[in-house]
């Protein structure tokens, strides 16, 4: 028996709450100071679960969480936050990091889950994972291929659309931490709507925090940031939000 076309796949959309969304999103606030009360378990991983599907350039999920419940790791991680209430008063602190190392395992798990799939997924769906992510994404052993994108993407743009990247280690990095981050919102929002609040800090010594975290001195491995969650006490919101005028940041064309 032939396998179904890919065609025939459908997911529909299941009602949704507008209004309620737009309740998480507005209660979101950056907070500093925490209440002494632990998070379930069973609310951190499923957070967590909602992070890990966030979108994902090429779905190749350049991303890794670290949730630090060690008692040790948990309060010199807080110092390698700078000590800021926002680390040292939260009961959770997780450490979100963008890979630069694993997308092409991930591109042949991801091979390998299509060819046995009981879908009959396009062949140009294989050869992407196959070829074209090495393409996109690899720079080459020795930057022989990076040389060649410096060369041959802004020539064949003269002629037609083309991505312009990643073309260096510099936009790989700016590719990764995109997914990475995106993945952080998910978990910000998630945390939010189970009634726990959160604070995204970029405020760290980045190589401490990887040490921590059992990375090392991994090149490869970059800190996107470090997120605290808890409950929230008066106090922990600073003052009222701030916003610019819309107007300059919306702009149609």
């Amino acid at each position: 028996m032939s396998k179904p076309s890919v065609k025939q796949y459908y997911e529909p959309a299941p009602d949704t709450d507008f209004e309620a969304f737009a309740a998480v999103v507005e209660s979101r606030r950056s907070i500093r100071r925490f209440a002494d009360e632990p998070i379930p378990d069973e609310v951190v991983h499923r957070c967590l679960d909602l992070a890990l599907l966030a979108p994902t350039s090429s779905n190749l999920q350049a991303w890794e969480f670290y949730r630090v419940v060690d008692p040790e790791k948990k309060k010199r991680l807080a110092e390698a936050c700078l000590s800021q209430p926002a680390a040292t008063t939260a009961p959770e602190l997780i450490v979100a990091v963008a890979r630069l190392d694993t997308w092409e395992e991930h591109s042949d798990a991801i091979l390998e889950v299509l060819e046995r799939s009981e879908w009959a997924w396009p062949k140009s769906m294989k050869l992407y994972y196959k070829v074209v992510t090495r393409v996109a994404y690899g720079l080459g052993r020795f930057g022989e291929l990076s040389l060649f994108k410096r060369a041959a993407i802004p020539l064949t743009g003269l002629f037609r659309p083309i991505p312009r990247g990643p073309k260096s280690r510099a936009e790989l990095v700016t590719w990764a931490v995109k997914s990475s981050a995106l993945a952080c919102e998910n978990l910000i929002l998630a945390f939010r709507a189970a009634g726990y609040d959160t604070c995204a800090m970029e405020g760290m010594d980045e190589a401490r925090v990887k040490r921590i975290v059992g990375l090392g001195d991994n090149p490869d491995a970059i800190v996107t940031m470090v997120i605290s969650a808890g409950k929230r006490v008066p106090g922990g919101v600073y003052g009222p939000r701030i916003r610019l005028p819309r107007e300059r940041f919306i702009h149609e064309v």
